[in-house]
């Protein structure tokens, strides 16, 4: 046999779709994405009707007819309240060894420790963890003292009150509500899926979940949203938008908070943030600023691929709202996680009852032995 011979590829007559674009890999009752119409559905409800409820009502919706026992929003909201206490005892001996590590990191390795024998309901201490972990990450990192949960408080509220140790303003606590429940599912996204895998082996859903943060650590999918912010401190001031768009465009660089892997259209999250920021009381110069980017951007972006629907996506509003109800940009992937948990935890349950391993096959495209 020739070289050449031995390193021919056997090619079948079809090949996969490259990231196995509309690939069904399962059947959900959880969410459902339109990229051409810009649509999400999530538990049998349009995003647009969501915004607005509280993020324990999302829960409702998505844990209904996956656990034994159904419960209402405001049982949810007093599990979590539970569960958050107990969170913050079992972090706090862990505390030591998140010296030098970064945020994502350090939610990575706190998730990691949650014991498969807990007590609780394992989703919903899942769920209460992230923002107990994240607001002590955050304080942790600037030489703050933690503060502790408060159980009687919202899910939204008590996040905020923990990073900021305060009685959280109304409207921050509505915005942030609205970012967790617009994030809260999204299809069979990368970080969905890996923790479906996960499940489907029936390791647990500690493992399945944590599958699913280093997932979402990728700056392909959940680590992009503090860059559209470094992009508006780079434009610094109204006059310098078109030139500084112009010339990253002329460099063939991505502007960040644009375009999107499922969407044809605009992102319906980014709309839905948008109204969300835009009904906070403090940083209206900040939010302007980033509108008048916005527009700029998008008619460059017509004006230079006008082929290529590159609309506004989750990113942008997600930037400006996170940094508006106090989250530094490096914690924004935490706070991204802290909402997806809800899909996390609602497709592992999803998954278990089918009881099926996921093994799809491969297609061998390496050359044949002689």
């Amino acid at each position: 046999m020739s070289p050449s011979a031995a390193l021919t590829p056997v090619l079948a007559a079809e090949s996969p779709a490259p990231g196995l674009d509309n690939v069904i890999a399962a059947e959900t009752r959880l969410s459902h994405v339109d990229g051409q119409a810009g649509e999400l559905i999530i538990a049998g409800h349009h995003l647009q009707q969501l915004a607005g409820h509280r993020f324990e009502e999302v829960l409702e919706l998505l844990w209904s007819g996956l656990v034994p026992q159904p419960l209402s929003a405001g049982e949810i909201a007093a599990r979590l309240g539970k569960a958050r206490v107990r969170a913050f005892a079992l972090m706090q001996p862990l505390l030591p060894g998140l010296a030098h590590l970064s945020p994502v990191e350090s939610l990575r390795l706190l998730l990691a420790a949650l014991p498969d024998d807990s007590a609780e309901p394992h989703h919903v201490l899942a769920v209460a963890a992230v923002p107990v972990f994240t607001a002590a990450i955050i304080r942790q990192a600037r030489g703050l003292p933690l503060v502790a949960p408060d159980a009687a408080r919202s899910h939204a509220a008590d996040f905020l009150a923990m990073l900021r140790n305060e009685p959280p303003a109304d409207d921050k606590v509505r915005a942030l509500d609205t970012y967790l429940v617009t994030v809260s599912d999204h299809g069979f996204n990368a970080s969905t899926f890996a923790a479906r895998v996960i499940a489907s082996t029936k390791a647990g859903l500690f493992s399945s979940v944590v599958g699913g943060l280093c997932a979402l650590k990728g700056p392909l999918h959940g680590g992009a949203p503090g860059p559209v912010l470094d992009m508006l401190d780079a434009i610094g001031t109204e006059a310098r938008i078109v030139d500084w768009l112009t010339d990253s465009l002329d460099r063939g660089e991505r502007l960040m908070g644009f375009g999107h892997r499922i969407y044809r259209v605009r992102d319906p999250r980014a709309d839905v943030l948008k109204e969300a920021v835009s009904a906070l009381k403090d940083g209206s110069g900040r939010i302007a600023f980033a509108g008048k980017v916005e527009a700029a951007a998008l008619s460059l972006l017509h004006e230079r691929k006008p082929l290529r629907p590159l609309q506004t996506n989750v990113e942008f509003y997600t930037a400006l709202l996170l940094e508006a109800v106090g989250f530094p940009r490096d914690s924004f992937t935490n706070v991204f996680a802290a909402g997806r948990m809800a899909g996390w935890t609602a497709h592992v349950l999803e998954q278990e009852l089918t009881g099926r391993l996921i093994r799809p096959q491969s297609r061998y495209v390496g050359p044949m032995p002689a």
